[in-house]
């Protein structure tokens, strides 16, 4: 009777040890990468040389259709971090500090180190630079910081305008500084620019994380193929020039109001970039130049990228961590005469993400779509926590059913936004179109409308819109079951520089 209690005691300790170890924490490796677009094998591009992220996509979820809520760096990164879109906070530019606003805010890894995470953040998480800055109650640790603008070569010894932007120096003082190089492409190390030593940072800390036995959420922020295109040569080598020759279109959509559209602005910021006054669209040879740039960066930060994850495989933690891959917001390389992002079109907006599940991995590629704000909720039901209560709005819907039980349609459409020209666009993108509501931010001015339709590819080429196109109608409908959209927030009180 005694060795029958003993033995059932014994039973009873293994099995609660083995359930306990059943349920051990599922970390999170969250990866995220400045202006890229699906330039990616693993998504159908045939120029791009990725090799790490082709391979890390075969065990993955890989949504083609997911959707930033902003196309820029500053509100794409408050729409992934708050879980809220653009239109609900009024955070839609940079230098508005949303805890100004949202005081008790809890971000996505605010929320994991609530729930006993260990987290932390390396490389560019938040977006630091033009008035805007880390959220060091989101971390465990401090921040790891690194640079977003560099450059290998040091004859100029003054700062650039765009670094300048990048340390917080107010716009003024920038704005008197010279123009840095669009691009650069020097026989050195990895190491030599911030992406690198990003990379061996991550990896160092996967190391030791696994040494602790924490359960973490690790944020790891790589800066290219954002401009400038720094990167070293053996990258530009993958490549032959001439294959990036011009894009189909490089003019405005027919009909599409001025003020959707752009020139200039950010690629106008770099040494050697004519402006559209003078040049439009830009010489074949400039355009094939930046294409290929753009490509070396991407295929230098999938290098980076290869790195972490095989360092997270040789600490035997990929067994117990879902990775993301998450660009920012799309970006476009001379599509419609129109470089880097800021609009409200298809190639500014669509982003690659890539969510690996270590129990979910067979591999599936979905036209589901997604927005960023639907990370917060989703990566939370993925680790078994409970649903966030938070201060600011949470727009997000959780996509763990698809991983479940492959449940599909969870939305029908994404919605996205970008003030320009002193009015808000608002945009409804379904399976074949995408229609733009236009509303005056201030004064009187008339609501204007842009609708696309998809059918002979991604790049717009003429606003169909009219009163009585049924599909407008539906669309219209949609949007206007959405509030009505938050004014944009005062800026905030500048900080000391860090230049």
């Amino acid at each position: 009777m005694i060795y029958k209690i003993g033995l059932l005691c014994l039973l009873s300790i293994f099995f609660t040890y083995v359930n306990g170890q059943d349920k051990k924490k599922l970390n999170v490796l969250f990866v995220l990468v400045d202006d890229l677009r699906p330039s990616i094998g693993a998504f159908g591009d045939s120029l791009s040389v990725t090799p790490n992220l082709d391979q890390l996509a075969k065990s993955s979820h890989v949504f083609e259709r997911a959707y930033t809520n902003q196309a820029v760096c500053v509100a794409s990164r408050y729409n992934l971090l708050l879980g809220a879109r653009s239109t609900s906070t009024g955070l839609y530019d940079f230098g508005r500090a949303f805890r100004d606003f949202y005081p008790q805010a809890t971000t996505l890894p605010e929320y994991f180190k609530k729930e006993g995470y260990h987290t932390e953040a390396i490389g560019k998480v938040f977006h630091v630079g033009h008035n805007t800055y880390n959220d060091e109650q989101s971390w465990s640790v401090p921040h790891f910081h690194e640079k977003v603008i560099e450059y290998a070569d040091k004859s100029t010894r003054s700062s650039t305008r765009e670094e300048a932007l990048f340390a917080n120096v107010s716009w003024a003082e920038a704005n008197q500084l010279p123009k840095g190089a669009a691009y650069e492409s020097p026989d050195v190390s990895d190491e030599t620019y911030a992406d690198g030593r990003v990379a061996n940072r991550a990896m160092q800390r996967l190391e030791e994380l696994k040494n602790t036995g924490e359960s973490f959420f690790m944020a790891v922020g790589f800066a290219r193929p954002h401009l400038p295109f720094s990167v070293p040569k053996k990258y530009w080598d993958l490549y032959n020039e001439q294959n990036f020759d011009n894009v189909d279109r490089t003019t405005n959509p027919d009909l599409a109001p001025k003020f959707a559209t752009k020139r200039d602005e950010e690629i106008s910021q770099y040494a050697g970039i004519p402006l559209s006054a003078t040049v439009d669209p830009f010489p074949d040879s400039l355009a094939m130049k930046l294409r290929h740039g753009y490509y070396a960066g991407v295929s230098y930060v999938d290098a980076q990228i290869g790195k972490v994850i095989k360092k997270l495989q040789e600490t035997g933690l990929d067994s117990n961590t879902i990775v993301v891959l998450w660009g920012d917001h799309g970006y476009l390389l001379g599509e419609m005469g129109m470089w880097t992002k800021h609009v409200n079109y298809e190639i500014a907006n669509r982003i690659p993400l890539i969510i690996h599940h270590p129990d979910h991995n067979n591999g599936v590629k979905t036209k589901e779509f997604i927005e960023t704000v639907d990370l917060f909720p989703t990566l939370a039901a993925l680790c078994g926590l409970k649903t966030p209560e938070v201060q600011q709005p949470l727009d997000g819907v959780s996509f763990e059913p698809m991983f479940t039980s492959g449940k599909q349609d969870i939305r029908e459409y994404v919605y996205h936004c970008f003030p320009r020209g002193g009015m808000l666009g608002e945009a409804i993108r379904d399976k074949n179109l995408r229609m733009v509501r236009w509303t005056p931010m201030r004064g009187d001015r008339e609501v204007v409308y842009e609708l696309y339709e998809y059918s002979n590819g991604l790049v717009e080429t003429k606003n169909i819109w009219s009163e009585d196109h049924p599909e407008f109608i539906r669309l219209k409908a949609i949007l206007e079951s959405h509030p009505a959209a938050a004014a944009m927030r005062p800026e905030s009180k500048p900080r000391k520089a860090s230049l």
